[in-house]
């Protein structure tokens, strides 16, 4: 039954070595250049790869030819009926109901950011000028939820206006704005461990897990109620000064369930993801002080050292000019995806690529029902696409003409019909918060010295341990 696999996969997960577990299933085989094998796991015979071209055969070639799968009973009780939850035609409805609410006009729109980055400045100064280390990760997910909760619902939870840095906290006027940030990260964790279950999920269903999803729910909620409640005219008017999701959702539908999904499933997208990949740069610059000298100089002699008329000069089309900040953030995206692993579930009879035959290079067969798990972390450590330093952090490799021709090998967001849509927002913001720290703070140096981290994977990854630096 593959029941033995639970127990170290639950202890890896725990100790926060679990995509390290993972990497060391394909050196484990007979052929050391193994990149698909199978596995039995609570029942369940499961397909991994890491192989490039069998994970374009999942996501784009043999798209229709694979599912979801249990993934919408796996995560439903928190994300119901959104994008990451839906199949056919309901997925399609959702992305094509989505599609609007990131294009360009609204990723350009890095001013909204700079209130929420004053407040995480505010945060970093303090300790600096105690000269204290502080955990950067912790901020990071706050500033995220703030600029996440401000964007989708037009009203930011505020959770870095700490009072004791003089910040005005206003009276909360419901009690689940209070603790949404904590119940929001706690059902995460079980959701994941409904995902290592696999066929077992329903196994992670109790009082606890319930209750942090009602939290979350009737948080959103609040916000929900507050919308609908609001004429077609009063929307357009309140939409006038500031784009809001909820607001240019509501104008598609009235229907409150999928309000609250859509919003939730964004929300989980744009909050823990963009916070990880902040974390995991901070943690690479703080280890190479050549590296964020090398990258400072690039953001200062591009947008100044952070005066008011140098903030309005970071634009979404300025910051994409930035070629060193566009290989330290793929480098980290690389190292460090922010979705490591994911997983599809043939609906047919169908096929992998590569695997088959005497060397490998032919297709392999796969019947209907079998799952098929895809490690994008596996795939950006493989040593035999990105060379002996696979595990070091070099953005020069960025420069390099192997990396013009990675192609699949280099998946940081999906790819395929279901690429990722909020992408663009996701480097606009991350890339904004590099540029407004590193023009105000001269260095960061990180404190923990085992290497590589303790990753958290829960449906995202972050450090285990949060991410302990030091700041000049």
């Amino acid at each position: 039954m593959g029941l033995s696999l639970i127990k170290p996969m639950l202890e890896a997960k725990a100790q926060g070595r679990l995509l390290e577990w993972n990497v060391c299933q394909f050196y484990d085989k007979d052929d050391p250049t193994a990149d698909t094998f199978s596995m039995r796991m609570a029942g369940t015979d499961v397909i991994t790869t890491r192989n490039p071209e069998n994970i374009k055969s999942v996501l784009a070639t043999n798209f229709n030819d694979f599912g979801l799968g249990v993934r919408h009973e796996m995560l439903g009780p928190l994300l119901g009926d959104g994008i990451f939850t839906l199949d056919g035609n309901g997925w399609k409805h959702s992305r094509t109901m989505l599609r609007p609410q990131f294009a360009r006009e609204q990723v350009s729109h890095v001013r909204m950011l700079e209130p929420q980055v004053q407040a995480l400045i505010k945060h970093i100064d303090y300790y600096k000028q105690q000269g204290a280390e502080f955990d950067i990760q912790e901020l990071f997910f706050k500033l995220t939820v703030d600029s996440a909760t401000e964007f989708l619902f037009g009203e930011s939870v505020n959770s870095l206006h700490d009072p004791e840095l003089g910040f005005v906290i206003p009276e909360h006027d419901f009690p689940q704005r209070l603790h949404f940030a904590e119940a929001f990260n706690l059902s995460q964790e079980y959701l994941s461990k409904r995902i290592v279950l696999q066929g077992l999920y329903w196994i992670i269903n109790g009082r606890r897990f319930k209750d942090v999803n009602r939290t979350v729910h009737e948080f959103a909620d609040h916000y929900i109620d507050k919308v609908l409640k609001m004429t077609e005219s009063e929307l357009e008017d309140v939409s006038k000064d500031a784009y809001i999701f909820l607001y240019e959702l509501a104008k598609k539908t009235r229907n409150p369930q999928v309000l609250r999904d859509q919003a939730l499933n964004v929300l989980l997208a744009g909050r823990d993801t963009t916070a990880g990949l902040l974390s995991f740069t901070f943690f690479e610059l703080g280890r190479h002080p050549e590296i964020l000298h090398k990258l400072q100089q690039e953001i200062r002699n591009e947008f100044g050292s952070g005066s008011e008329s140098d903030v309005q000069n970071i634009t979404f089309e300025s910051l994409k000019k930035c070629e060193y900040l566009k290989a330290v953030i793929n480098e980290t995206l690389r190292m460090y995806p922010v979705v490591p692993k994911n997983f599809r579930e043939a609906n047919k009879p169908t096929f992998l690529a590569r695997g088959g035959g005497p060397q490998g290079q032919d297709p392999i067969y796969i019947p209907k029902g079998k799952p098929v798990v895809y490690s994008v972390y596996a795939m950006h450590h493989d040593p035999l696409i990105y060379g002996k330093d696979a595990d070091e952090f070099r953005p020069e490799r960025w420069f390099e003409d192997c990396a013009r021709k990675l192609g699949w090998a280099f998946l940081p967001f999906n790819g395929g019909p279901r690429i990722c849509l909020g992408q663009q927002f996701a480097l606009t913001e991350a890339s904004y918060v590099v540029v407004r720290l590193l023009q105000t703070f001269n260095s960061f140096s990180t404190l923990s010295t085992e290497y590589p981290p303790r990753k958290d994977n829960n449906l995202t990854m972050s450090l285990n341990k949060g991410c302990h630096v030091k700041v000049e």
